[in-house]
């Protein structure tokens, strides 16, 4: 008798389910028998000794709003009998990437091994361990290309073999003790000689590496200043008229604030991809106050509020666009002598 093919279980969120958008990102878990959605790609690139037996469905706002929701969508999942979860792919998505990656790591300390798939730069990448991350492009139009990499990759994981970065495997990954001949003395005196023979980045333990930033003396009198309000929360006026994206941003861009008192529902919206904006749209003053700054200003505990604001996309954005825009608003700023501001977020 043949061997039975590996089964596994699939999760993906409510958009990529058929079940809606944003207007359904509520929805609470669910599992479908076989494959859905992007499963039905996956399942062919996988062959026949694999099965998608199940698919585990849950929107991303209670994914990761609801404090129980990862206990449940494995509840799930375990209940299929799969022997092997699969995460995504989230692509660049915050919400979803937070989800597949929490998944996977509880599946994989409760036994279940398990694997996800995202961007390199979804911040869910780092909450993943110790189960596997596999690299996807940044946004759907990707999805052949990221399952065709994961496959292989799922492959390795049922066959426990260990999966590299040039499976594709991105941040972070257990510590492995392992028996080496030379000696710590002997492997520490060649990486000082290979440090000092210019390879800077020799290492058996790479570090993360985080920016340093060092903080702007306070304010001494807020009366005299132009303050400037700044976010990374998307908002825009209504229709997003010069197309900012909803998540990796490629641009930032300005808006005149001057005759205008606060930000009106209809006139204004949020375009932030990563969570539901409905609050947001209600009231646009929630990520940029300028009713509070204009408040402020006519009680004379600020100078003056900036004739324009400045607005970018926080989601999914690498870290290097983010420092590039930091400086051009920095200069900008300067030039229009505007002495402080407040950066919103979401």
């Amino acid at each position: 008798m043949a061997d039975e093919p590996t089964r596994i279980v699939h999760y993906i969120n409510q958009f990529y389910a058929g079940v809606g958008r944003e207007e359904v990102a509520d929805t609470p878990p669910e599992a479908r028998e076989g494959p859905v959605g992007p499963g039905n790609l996956l399942a062919k690139l996988l062959g026949d000794d694999f099965e998608i037996v199940a698919t585990v469905v849950c929107g991303d706002d209670y994914a990761t709003q609801e404090e129980d929701a990862i206990d449940e969508i494995l509840e799930l999942a375990q209940g299929t009998d799969g022997g092997l979860l699969v995460a995504g792919p989230a692509f660049g998505s915050g919400r979803y990437g937070f989800a597949c990656a929490r998944l996977a790591a509880a599946a994989t300390e409760a036994g279940l091994p398990a694997i996800a798939a995202m961007h390199e730069d979804n911040p869910g990448v780092d909450e993943a361990a110790p189960a596997p991350v596999i690299a996807s492009g940044s946004t759907s139009r990707d999805m052949r290309d990221s399952l065709e990499r994961l496959a292989p990759a799922v492959k390795k994981l049922a066959a426990d073999e260990t999966i590299t970065s040039d499976d594709g495997r991105v941040g972070r990954v257990a510590r492995e003790n392992t028996v080496v001949e030379e000696r710590a003395a002997e492997r520490a005196l060649d990486l000082l000689l290979r440090r000092l023979s210019g390879e800077e980045d020799a290492t058996e333990i790479p570090a993360p590496k985080f920016d340093m930033v060092t903080p702007a003396g306070p304010v001494e009198d807020l009366s005299e200043v132009i303050l400037a309000l700044v976010t990374e929360g998307a908002v825009v006026p209504a229709g997003n008229p010069d197309g900012l994206p909803s998540s990796r941003a490629n641009k930032w861009l300005r808006y005149p604030l001057d005759g205008t008192d606060s930000l009106e529902s209809g006139e204004y919206e949020s375009v932030d991809g990563g969570f539901s904006t409905v609050a947001a749209d209600e009231d646009p003053n929630r990520i940029l106050p300028v009713d509070m700054a204009r408040e402020l200003e006519r009680d004379g505990v600020i100078g003056k509020l900036h004739d324009q604001y400045l607005v970018t996309i926080g989601n999914g954005t690498p870290v290097a666009t983010a420092r590039s825009f930091g400086v051009e608003w920095a200069s900008e700023l300067h030039q229009a002598n505007v002495q402080a501001a407040i950066l919103t977020a979401t």
